[in-house]
């Protein structure tokens, strides 16, 4: 089914008479109600309505529990589970629980075993063990998926769907049922083997296939050629893709005006799968687990789970605590804010009682292991009465971004291939993930809206500048996505390692950047190390904590700054003027201490609105003529203000300084 435009999945997800539309914020937990009795569900429902929550997110992890035995659905249970807490004023996510299969599932079915590397069966024995590309797995799951579906299509309690909990957090599997499988979608990705010969390079080391019976799954765990690995997690990613898409098909026939909001994990190391360049077609709301260890990595997550959806961002897991941790009073309802000034809607706290057993036994909740509500409670019920007051204050926050960040998960997969033979891997010393990081970390430090999309897979005329951090495989549709959008008047910086290797995870061989040399108006085919760069812009010498640099030779790009310490003193910023446009070249890593200075270079080059001013670790957002400010530190903030204003979270007047406490937030006049 084609993807549908956001505009449309804006107004399917308000079109529900349950949906609350744009102007209510949502408060509440994950809750799992078969860990719990009769009485003990009356008694948290008790606490959840004390403490003013307004959303559960019930369902995930359980398909046993409707689905006892294969065919045999029991739904009576939850039928009163959510009967109660329509009741009582609380709404209800409801995941379709694809994952984990139930083991009367793998008993009847061995494909859905995982096989290992080597050949083994592994047993089922921790979540997500489940070969989801199995035919048996994505028939019993759409059996299941259409039961749930029917079932609850107009219970007034559900306002929106999730599929199969952290999907992308799977396992690979070896079997030879997967082997052909991956056979088939190289066969309908290439046509011949002599194609996929010349894109796996299978000429070196004398690797050539006579036929594709010859193919064998390339190792997760290496060695292996970079080009197989590419493929291998891009099939897997297809597979995922595939079963999504499936359940969103199965949610349009049953419940065609509830949205879908799914806690889906795309950047898992195990497997992963390609979100930016397919989520539209199975996704309402971007929605995440938010567990950040610090603001900016946490930010980042979950803009990249909203991409350019004009749809509010969801955590379906919120942190509340954490693995082996009890939580820090105070550092939920900061990050709660700092959620809010990125535009989230809603945020679950996970988990509603920690568990007394099961891998996550350890993770606390806000209901203590003895059923005692934890002060936990106290800190969520502050949390949803201020968000109920900020609801009829412009929140959600609905942003507008003039700044878009690549990211591409070609290049994640290929800049970090398996293998101890591979020297990719000692070319890409700064992982693609810091890098892309390390753009993003200036402009939310500077309080500026930013975007992070697959730039072959979005329209990028809304953006004024557009950053491409070392995005080492550059494809047709993303170097024709640059090409026309700065030569239609947009600015963009790319940064060393981008642009070299084609979409086969091949070095190109024309000059480099591959696709877009005449765009940037130089070629670059040389790298070196020196001792920490610095070089001098507009007369201030920058110093960065970088050494490792690509020697430009510009053609009709103009030289901006140079290094200061290589030995030609070699170009470290261009600028080339093509078509309406700017294409701006840095010739070292992407990294706060070289992209930081450059801020106002590309502010004033690409005409990019400056965000409020704050202190370090203070940030801010103009939310309908007011300013959210969030203090993500453990110190007092001075925020330099304008006259006499009230801080409408804090109840206080400030005069010329408003004074943020640890981890405190307030919404100014």
């Amino acid at each position: 089914m084609g993807a549908m435009s956001v505009a449309s999945l804006a107004q399917e997800a308000s079109a529900h008479p349950n949906w609350p539309g744009p102007g209510q914020l949502f408060v509440g937990a994950c809750y799992q109600p078969i860990d719990r009795t009769p009485e003990e569900i009356d008694r948290d429902i008790v606490i959840m309505k004390h403490a003013g929550f307004n959303v559960v997110r019930m369902g995930d992890l359980s398909w046993d529990s409707f689905e006892p035995s294969q065919g045999r659905f029991e739904f009576d249970w939850f039928d009163k589970v959510l009967d109660k807490m329509q009741a009582n004023g609380i709404r209800v996510i409801l995941d379709i629980p694809g994952l984990p299969a139930p083991i009367w599932l793998h008993r009847a079915h061995h494909g859905i075993d995982i096989v290992s590397q080597n050949g083994t069966r592994l047993p089922p024995a921790e979540r997500y063990m489940d070969n989801i590309s199995d035919p048996d797995y994505v028939r019993e799951v759409g059996i299941m998926a259409d039961a749930l579906t029917k079932r609850y299509a107009h219970h007034p309690a559900v306002i929106a769907i999730g599929y199969d909990n952290e999907i992308g957090n799977g396992f690979m599997s070896y079997s030879e049922a997967d082997r052909q499988r991956f056979i088939t979608w190289l066969k309908q990705k290439y046509g011949t083997i002599e194609e996929l010969n010349k894109a796996w390079a299978t000429q070196r080391w004398s690797r050539r296939l006579s036929s594709f019976d010859d193919v064998d799954l390339p190792l997760a765990d290496g060695p292996g050629p970079p080009e197989r690995y590419l493929d291998l997690h891009r099939y897997w990613s297809d597979v995922t893709v595939d079963r999504l898409k499936e359940l969103d098909a199965i949610r349009r026939r049953n419940m065609p005006d509830i949205p879908s909001i799914s806690n889906l994990w795309d950047t898992a190391s195990r497997r992963g799968f390609d979100y930016l360049a397919t989520y539209k077609s199975y996704v309402s709301f971007g929605a995440e687990g938010f567990y950040p260890g610090d603001p900016i990595s946490g930010a980042l997550g979950a803009l990249m789970t909203k991409g350019d959806l004009a749809t509010p961002i969801w955590f379906n897991e919120f942190t509340a605590g954490g693995g082996g941790f009890y939580g820090t009073p105070g550092r939920s309802r900061m990050y709660a804010y700092l959620g809010l000034m990125m535009g989230a809607q809603g945020i679950l706290a996970w988990t509603f009682n920690s568990h007394l057993g099961g891998e996550e036994q350890a993770l606390f909740g806000l209901v203590d292991h003895d059923g005692t509500p934890s002060w936990k409670v106290d800190e969520f019920t502050r949390i949803g009465s201020e968000f109920k007051q900020l609801s009829k204050l412009g929140f959600p926050r609905y942003t507008h971004p003039e700044v878009a960040i690549a990211y591409s998960f070609d290049s994640f997969v290929d800049s970090n291939p398996n293998g101890p033979s591979n020297t990719t891997r000692q070319y890409f010393r700064t992982s693609y993930t810091e890098q892309v990081q390390g753009a993003f970390e200036p402009m939310f430090r500077a309080n500026i809206d930013t975007a992070i999309i697959n730039i072959g897979h979005s329209t990028l005329t809304p953006y004024k500048l557009v950053i491409v951090p070392a995005d080492y495989v550059m494809d047709a549709a993303s170097a024709k996505a640059i090409r026309e959008y700065v030569s239609e008047g947009g600015t963009v910086l790319m940064t060393a390692f981008s642009a070299k290797v084609d979409e086969h995870g091949q070095w190109f061989d024309t000059p480099l950047p591959g696709l877009l040399g005449d765009v940037f108006g130089l070629k670059t085919n040389a790298f070196c190390d020196a001792k920490a760069l610095s070089f001098e812009l507009g007369g201030d010498l920058i110093e960065t904590r970088l050494h490792r640099y690509e020697v430009l030779e510009p053609s009709t790009a103009t030289i901006v700054a140079r290094f200061m310490n290589t030995g030609d003193h070699t170009p470290a910023v261009t600028v080339n003027k093509f078509g309406k446009g700017n294409a701006i070249y840095l010739a070292t890593e992407s990294h706060p201490s070289a992209i930081g200075p450059l801020m106002n270079y590309l502010q004033t080059v690409a005409g990019v609105q400056p965000g409020p001013r704050t202190p370090e670790g203070v940030y801010a957002r103009i939310v309908d003529g007011r300013t959210l400010f969030v203090n993500t530190t453990g110190e007092d903030k001075r925020v330099p203000i304008d006259g006499v204003k009230k801080g409408l979270i804090s109840k206080r007047v400030f005069q010329k300084t408003l004074i943020l406490g640890p981890m405190e937030a307030d919404l100014i006049e």
